[in-house]
Protein backbone atom coordinates (compact mmCIF):
# COMPACT_ATOMS: atom_id res chain seq x y z
CA UNK A 1 0.00 0.00 0.00
CA UNK A 2 1.26 3.64 -0.94
CA UNK A 3 1.80 6.76 1.13
CA UNK A 4 1.46 9.69 -0.08
CA UNK A 5 4.85 11.77 -0.08
CA UNK A 6 5.15 15.39 0.35
CA UNK A 7 7.88 17.04 -2.50
CA UNK A 8 9.30 20.26 -2.57
CA UNK A 9 10.03 22.10 -5.99
CA UNK A 10 11.78 24.83 -7.04
CA UNK A 11 9.83 27.85 -8.06
CA UNK A 12 8.62 28.65 -11.33
CA UNK A 13 9.33 32.05 -10.89
CA UNK A 14 13.02 31.23 -10.44
CA UNK A 15 13.79 28.85 -13.21
CA UNK A 16 11.90 30.76 -15.84
CA UNK A 17 14.28 33.61 -16.85
CA UNK A 18 17.23 31.12 -16.70
CA UNK A 19 14.89 28.87 -19.39
CA UNK A 20 13.94 31.63 -21.23
CA UNK A 21 17.91 33.05 -21.31
CA UNK A 22 18.39 29.57 -22.50
CA UNK A 23 16.24 29.97 -24.97
CA UNK A 24 17.14 33.59 -26.40
CA UNK A 25 20.95 32.80 -25.92
CA UNK A 26 20.65 29.62 -28.44
CA UNK A 27 18.69 31.77 -30.87
CA UNK A 28 21.27 34.39 -31.24
CA UNK A 29 24.33 31.56 -31.39
CA UNK A 30 22.25 29.72 -33.97
CA UNK A 31 21.73 33.25 -35.71
CA UNK A 32 25.47 34.22 -35.74
CA UNK A 33 26.50 30.36 -36.52
CA UNK A 34 24.72 30.66 -39.76
CA UNK A 35 25.90 34.14 -40.62
CA UNK A 36 29.65 33.23 -40.02
CA UNK A 37 29.15 30.04 -41.48
CA UNK A 38 27.95 32.30 -44.61
CA UNK A 39 30.60 34.85 -44.62
CA UNK A 40 33.36 31.68 -44.42
CA UNK A 41 35.42 33.55 -42.09
CA UNK A 42 38.25 30.23 -40.83
CA UNK A 43 38.89 31.98 -37.52
CA UNK A 44 35.64 31.42 -36.30
CA UNK A 45 33.90 27.98 -36.64
CA UNK A 46 30.14 29.17 -37.92
CA UNK A 47 29.19 25.55 -37.71
CA UNK A 48 30.03 24.73 -34.45
CA UNK A 49 28.80 28.28 -33.05
CA UNK A 50 25.49 27.08 -34.99
CA UNK A 51 25.50 23.71 -33.49
CA UNK A 52 26.04 24.89 -29.69
CA UNK A 53 22.97 27.92 -30.42
CA UNK A 54 20.89 24.41 -31.54
CA UNK A 55 21.80 22.26 -28.31
CA UNK A 56 21.01 25.82 -25.82
CA UNK A 57 17.65 26.58 -27.29
CA UNK A 58 17.02 23.06 -27.17
CA UNK A 59 18.17 22.33 -23.69
CA UNK A 60 16.16 25.37 -22.41
CA UNK A 61 12.68 24.36 -24.75
CA UNK A 62 13.07 20.72 -22.67
CA UNK A 63 13.50 22.34 -19.03
CA UNK A 64 10.18 24.50 -20.26
CA UNK A 65 8.35 21.21 -19.72
CA UNK A 66 9.04 21.66 -16.02
CA UNK A 67 6.86 24.22 -15.41
CA UNK A 68 3.50 23.89 -14.12
CA UNK A 69 0.75 25.32 -11.86
CA UNK A 70 -1.30 24.46 -8.92
CA UNK A 71 -4.33 25.55 -8.19
CA UNK A 72 -6.02 25.76 -4.83
CA UNK A 73 -7.11 22.07 -3.62
CA UNK A 74 -5.42 20.80 -6.06
CA UNK A 75 -2.05 18.22 -6.17
CA UNK A 76 0.21 17.07 -8.73
CA UNK A 77 1.85 13.33 -8.11
CA UNK A 78 5.23 13.16 -9.99
CA UNK A 79 6.73 10.61 -11.02
CA UNK A 80 9.94 9.60 -12.89
CA UNK A 81 10.41 6.56 -15.18
CA UNK A 82 7.91 5.15 -12.89
CA UNK A 83 9.15 5.97 -9.56
CA UNK A 84 6.87 7.67 -7.34
CA UNK A 85 8.71 10.63 -6.01
CA UNK A 86 5.97 12.69 -3.91
CA UNK A 87 3.31 14.79 -3.93
CA UNK A 88 2.86 19.07 -4.67
CA UNK A 89 0.06 20.38 -2.89
CA UNK A 90 1.07 23.83 -2.68
CA UNK A 91 -0.82 26.28 -4.81
CA UNK A 92 1.53 28.31 -7.61
CA UNK A 93 3.81 28.74 -9.87
CA UNK A 94 6.80 25.63 -9.74
CA UNK A 95 9.35 24.25 -11.65
CA UNK A 96 10.55 20.60 -11.44
CA UNK A 97 12.15 17.88 -13.31
CA UNK A 98 11.14 18.16 -16.82
CA UNK A 99 11.38 13.85 -17.54
CA UNK A 100 8.88 13.81 -14.47
CA UNK A 101 4.93 12.91 -15.36
CA UNK A 102 3.18 15.18 -13.47
CA UNK A 103 -0.53 13.76 -12.76
CA UNK A 104 -3.34 16.28 -11.77
CA UNK A 105 -5.65 15.18 -8.83
CA UNK A 106 -8.00 17.38 -7.43
CA UNK A 107 -8.51 17.20 -3.73
CA UNK A 108 -11.97 19.49 -3.69
CA UNK A 109 -14.86 17.84 -2.33
CA UNK A 110 -17.46 16.19 -5.06
CA UNK A 111 -20.88 15.27 -4.85
CA UNK A 112 -22.17 11.67 -5.63
CA UNK A 113 -25.40 11.69 -6.51
CA UNK A 114 -26.48 8.11 -6.16
CA UNK A 115 -29.24 6.60 -8.79
CA UNK A 116 -32.47 5.07 -7.91
CA UNK A 117 -31.58 1.06 -6.95
CA UNK A 118 -34.36 -1.25 -6.80
CA UNK A 119 -33.24 -3.35 -3.53
CA UNK A 120 -35.00 -5.33 -0.51
CA UNK A 121 -35.14 -4.13 2.63
CA UNK A 122 -34.27 -6.44 6.01
CA UNK A 123 -37.95 -8.01 5.81
CA UNK A 124 -37.44 -8.76 1.75
CA UNK A 125 -39.95 -5.92 0.51
CA UNK A 126 -38.51 -4.66 -2.75
CA UNK A 127 -37.93 -0.81 -2.19
CA UNK A 128 -36.29 1.67 -3.90
CA UNK A 129 -33.58 4.09 -2.68
CA UNK A 130 -31.03 6.56 -3.49
CA UNK A 131 -28.17 8.48 -1.60
CA UNK A 132 -26.12 11.36 -2.40
CA UNK A 133 -22.46 11.32 -0.99
CA UNK A 134 -20.13 13.96 -0.58
CA UNK A 135 -16.15 12.88 -1.04
CA UNK A 136 -12.38 13.67 -1.76
CA UNK A 137 -9.11 12.73 -1.71
CA UNK A 138 -7.22 12.62 0.98
CA UNK A 139 -3.92 10.29 0.08
CA UNK A 140 -2.99 11.11 -3.55
CA UNK A 141 -0.40 8.23 -3.62
CA UNK A 142 -3.25 5.55 -2.55
CA UNK A 143 -5.63 6.98 -5.06
CA UNK A 144 -3.25 7.00 -7.81
CA UNK A 145 -1.64 3.36 -7.48
CA UNK A 146 -3.93 1.24 -5.16
CA UNK A 147 -6.65 1.45 -7.42
CA UNK A 148 -7.53 1.59 -10.63
CA UNK A 149 -9.72 4.92 -11.94
CA UNK A 150 -10.42 6.17 -8.12
CA UNK A 151 -13.61 7.89 -9.17
CA UNK A 152 -14.98 4.39 -10.73
CA UNK A 153 -13.49 2.48 -7.44
CA UNK A 154 -15.97 5.61 -5.65
CA UNK A 155 -18.93 5.42 -7.68
CA UNK A 156 -19.27 1.17 -7.83
CA UNK A 157 -18.06 1.05 -4.03
CA UNK A 158 -20.72 3.60 -3.30
CA UNK A 159 -23.54 1.71 -4.85
CA UNK A 160 -22.57 -1.85 -2.89
CA UNK A 161 -22.50 0.17 0.37
CA UNK A 162 -26.16 1.71 -0.35
CA UNK A 163 -27.27 -2.31 -1.55
CA UNK A 164 -25.86 -3.58 1.28
CA UNK A 165 -27.37 -0.63 3.68
CA UNK A 166 -30.74 -1.68 2.65
CA UNK A 167 -30.50 -5.45 3.51
CA UNK A 168 -29.65 -4.25 7.04
CA UNK A 169 -32.66 -1.99 8.11
CA UNK A 170 -36.42 -2.70 7.48
CA UNK A 171 -38.21 0.06 5.94
CA UNK A 172 -40.68 0.63 8.43
CA UNK A 173 -42.17 -0.77 11.57
CA UNK A 174 -43.95 -3.86 11.78
CA UNK A 175 -47.05 -4.88 13.59
CA UNK A 176 -45.09 -5.62 16.81
CA UNK A 177 -43.52 -2.41 16.32
CA UNK A 178 -40.68 -3.40 18.66
CA UNK A 179 -37.92 -0.39 19.11
CA UNK A 180 -35.46 -0.91 16.58
CA UNK A 181 -33.90 0.78 13.39
CA UNK A 182 -35.81 1.87 10.82
CA UNK A 183 -34.81 3.65 7.05
CA UNK A 184 -38.06 5.58 7.51
CA UNK A 185 -37.77 6.58 10.90
CA UNK A 186 -34.24 7.09 11.85
CA UNK A 187 -32.89 8.74 8.92
CA UNK A 188 -29.73 10.14 10.95
CA UNK A 189 -28.87 6.87 12.41
CA UNK A 190 -29.06 5.16 8.99
CA UNK A 191 -27.21 8.07 6.83
CA UNK A 192 -24.55 8.09 9.70
CA UNK A 193 -23.81 4.25 9.49
CA UNK A 194 -23.97 4.55 5.57
CA UNK A 195 -21.48 7.32 5.81
CA UNK A 196 -18.89 4.97 8.22
CA UNK A 197 -19.04 1.78 5.56
CA UNK A 198 -18.43 3.90 2.64
CA UNK A 199 -15.50 5.26 4.58
CA UNK A 200 -14.38 1.82 5.46
CA UNK A 201 -14.82 0.62 1.99
CA UNK A 202 -13.09 3.49 0.19
CA UNK A 203 -10.22 3.65 2.98
CA UNK A 204 -8.20 1.96 0.33
CA UNK A 205 -8.49 4.49 -2.28
CA UNK A 206 -7.40 7.63 -0.24
CA UNK A 207 -10.85 8.97 0.35
CA UNK A 208 -13.03 10.07 2.92
CA UNK A 209 -16.51 10.37 3.09
CA UNK A 210 -17.54 13.61 4.40
CA UNK A 211 -21.03 13.30 4.33
CA UNK A 212 -23.86 10.76 2.87
CA UNK A 213 -27.50 11.02 2.63
CA UNK A 214 -30.75 8.88 1.61
CA UNK A 215 -32.17 11.16 -1.20
CA UNK A 216 -34.55 9.04 -2.21
CA UNK A 217 -37.00 6.18 -0.07
CA UNK A 218 -40.34 4.16 -1.13
CA UNK A 219 -41.68 1.34 -1.67
CA UNK A 220 -40.95 -0.42 -5.27
CA UNK A 221 -44.58 0.14 -7.43
CA UNK A 222 -45.21 -3.42 -7.31
CA UNK A 223 -46.19 -2.89 -3.74
CA UNK A 224 -46.54 0.43 -3.13
CA UNK A 225 -50.43 0.38 -3.12
CA UNK A 226 -50.43 -2.62 -1.02
CA UNK A 227 -48.13 -1.02 1.66
CA UNK A 228 -50.49 2.26 1.46
CA UNK A 229 -53.34 0.81 2.22
CA UNK A 230 -51.62 -1.08 5.12
CA UNK A 231 -50.53 2.46 6.70
CA UNK A 232 -53.68 3.51 5.88
CA UNK A 233 -54.93 1.03 8.39
CA UNK A 234 -52.59 1.26 10.82
CA UNK A 235 -52.91 5.46 11.00
CA UNK A 236 -56.75 4.23 11.58
CA UNK A 237 -56.31 1.86 14.20
CA UNK A 238 -53.63 3.92 16.18
CA UNK A 239 -56.61 6.59 16.03
CA UNK A 240 -59.20 4.88 17.07
CA UNK A 241 -57.19 3.70 20.13
CA UNK A 242 -56.62 7.07 20.77
CA UNK A 243 -60.17 8.02 20.78
CA UNK A 244 -61.61 5.01 22.91
CA UNK A 245 -58.44 5.87 25.60
CA UNK A 246 -60.17 9.23 25.68
CA UNK A 247 -63.67 8.26 25.95
CA UNK A 248 -63.28 5.99 28.46
CA UNK A 249 -61.33 8.71 30.68
CA UNK A 250 -63.87 11.15 30.15
CA UNK A 251 -66.76 8.54 31.13
CA UNK A 252 -65.36 7.42 34.38
CA UNK A 253 -64.29 11.38 35.34
CA UNK A 254 -67.94 11.77 34.21
CA UNK A 255 -69.34 8.80 36.88
CA UNK A 256 -66.66 10.10 39.45
CA UNK A 257 -68.35 13.81 39.34
CA UNK A 258 -71.55 12.92 39.14
CA UNK A 259 -70.61 10.19 42.59
CA UNK A 260 -68.76 12.72 44.45
CA UNK A 261 -71.18 16.16 43.92
CA UNK A 262 -74.60 13.72 44.71
CA UNK A 263 -76.23 15.34 41.46
CA UNK A 264 -77.72 11.73 40.76
CA UNK A 265 -77.70 8.21 42.11
CA UNK A 266 -77.46 5.33 39.85
CA UNK A 267 -77.98 2.11 40.23
CA UNK A 268 -75.21 -0.15 38.32
CA UNK A 269 -77.69 -1.17 35.13
CA UNK A 270 -77.99 2.65 34.97
CA UNK A 271 -74.45 3.02 34.87
CA UNK A 272 -74.37 0.54 32.37
CA UNK A 273 -76.52 2.74 30.19
CA UNK A 274 -74.55 5.68 30.45
CA UNK A 275 -71.51 4.33 29.45
CA UNK A 276 -73.12 2.92 26.67
CA UNK A 277 -74.48 6.05 25.54
CA UNK A 278 -71.56 8.82 26.76
CA UNK A 279 -68.94 5.87 24.41
CA UNK A 280 -71.75 5.84 21.25
CA UNK A 281 -71.55 9.90 21.33
CA UNK A 282 -67.49 10.04 21.94
CA UNK A 283 -66.37 7.36 19.73
CA UNK A 284 -68.88 7.84 16.94
CA UNK A 285 -67.82 8.92 13.46
CA UNK A 286 -70.86 11.42 13.07
CA UNK A 287 -72.75 13.79 15.26
CA UNK A 288 -75.23 12.58 17.51
CA UNK A 289 -78.48 13.30 17.71
CA UNK A 290 -79.74 13.07 21.58
CA UNK A 291 -83.59 12.56 22.46
CA UNK A 292 -84.26 14.49 25.19
CA UNK A 293 -86.30 12.69 28.06
CA UNK A 294 -88.54 15.12 29.57
CA UNK A 295 -90.18 12.66 32.42
CA UNK A 296 -88.80 10.65 34.80
CA UNK A 297 -85.78 8.48 35.11
CA UNK A 298 -87.54 5.09 36.05
CA UNK A 299 -90.98 3.87 34.18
Amino acid sequence: MNKEKALSVTSGWVMLPVNLGLLFGGAVLFILGIIFADSHRTDLPGGLIAFLGFLTGLCGFILLLGHFTLQPNEARVLILFGDYRGTVRAPGFHWTNPFMSKHKISLRARNLNGEKLKVNDKRGNPIEIAAVIVWRVEDTAMAMFDVDRYEDYVHLQSETAVRHLASEYPYDHGEDEKAEVTLRGHVEVVSEALRKELTERLRKAGVVVDEARLTHLAYAPEIAQAMLRRQQAEAVIAARQKIVHGAVSMVEMALKDLSAKQVVNLDEERKAAMVSNLLVVLCGESEAQPVINAGTLHN
